[in-house]
């Protein structure tokens, strides 16, 4: 809430500043404020959507609701932040318009540097930590994280920063040139950068609400669990689901040795479950079916020969 309000003020600080100097690069900077504004509200009702305990109405909890918003959020970034700055940078240049005093933008311009900065260093940390926890390579994480809160606030700091150099480089060279061409560039410049944002943050979520499995060091890492369970025999079918950021489902069909009893296969599933809650923190359901092994398919067959 803090962001939310801290980027309400920076957009407006931008828009009477974009109308005082006449720049379009600060009229683009003041819509992807407020695109950032939209954003932080969206993931945080994410975040309260998200956090529901199962009912009987949907008894896998309500996870995926968290990348429902954070979709919602990733179109507001591509229409409120870059159809706009790439419009209102188009205009500029077919309208030939000439720039004011830019003092007033270059003021708010570093204040806004100074703020935005401070906020990616906060998620930079949080996504660091998070990325040394899971012993994952920072941009990796970033890639692949089913913490979409956490990729978008990360990029979208970043491309605010760059957003603010891009604006101050557009009021530079009209200031020097005393043409609006450079505002009106560096406008269409900040549009496709918050587009390529918002369709990144997009393409993120979209994949995690079809359904993404766990990366494939984890998949491996649960396999290795399962067989390290002594009347497990083979893992023939192994299924794992993301279902929020600290929340993934795993369901496998387990081939289990001929010599133990119903009892025991029982009590070597509850092993699983706890060995597997033990190494890997976001399993929340574990679903185990004994199925026939590749091998007691080969000796029913012989039988039957």
């Amino acid at each position: 809430m803090v962001a939310a309000a801290a980027n309400l003020g920076v957009a407006l600080a931008k828009a009477v500043a974009g109308v005082l100097s006449g720049s379009s690069a600060m009229l683009s900077e003041a819509g992807h404020s407020v695109a950032d504004t939209v954003t932080e509200l969206l993931l945080l009702t994410a975040l309260h959507r998200s956090e529901k305990p199962a009912d009987e109405e949907h008894p896998l909890g309500y996870g995926p609701a968290r990348y429902i918003w954070a979709l919602l959020a990733s179109v507001a970034t591509f229409v409120g932040g870059g159809v706009f700055a790439v419009y209102d940078g188009i205009h500029s240049l077919t309208h030939g318009e000439r720039p004011g005093n830019p003092l007033v933008s270059y003021i708010v311009l570093a204040v806004a540097f100074v703020l935005e900065g401070l906020s990616l260093r906060t998620g930079f940390r949080q996504a660091t930590g998070q990325a040394e926890r899971r012993r994952m390579p920072l941009l990796y994480y970033l890639r692949h994280t089913p913490d979409t809160a956490v990729k978008a606030v990360v990029m979208e700091d970043s491309a605010a920063l760059i957003g603010l150099v891009l604006a101050a480089l557009g009021l530079l060279g009209a200031q020097l040139s005393g043409s609006g061409v450079w505002d009106g560039v560096a406008s269409i410049l900040i549009g496709v950068l918050l587009i390529f944002v918002a369709w990144e943050l997009g393409r993120s979520n979209t994949e995690l609400l079809l359904g993404r499995a766990l990366p494939k060091p984890q998949r491996e890492e649960v396999r290795r669990v399962l067989m390290s369970v002594e009347p497990i025999e083979e893992v023939l079918e192994l299924i794992t689901l993301v279902q929020g950021p600290r929340e993934a489902l795993i369901a496998a069909k387990v081939g289990f040795r001929d010599v133990y009893t119903a009892e025991q296969i029982e009590w070597a599933c509850e092993e699983a479950e706890i060995r597997l809650r033990a190494a890997l923190p976001s399993v929340r359901r574990v679903y185990l079916d004994p199925t026939p092994g590749r091998r007691t398919d080969r000796s029913m067959d012989g039988r039957t020969d």
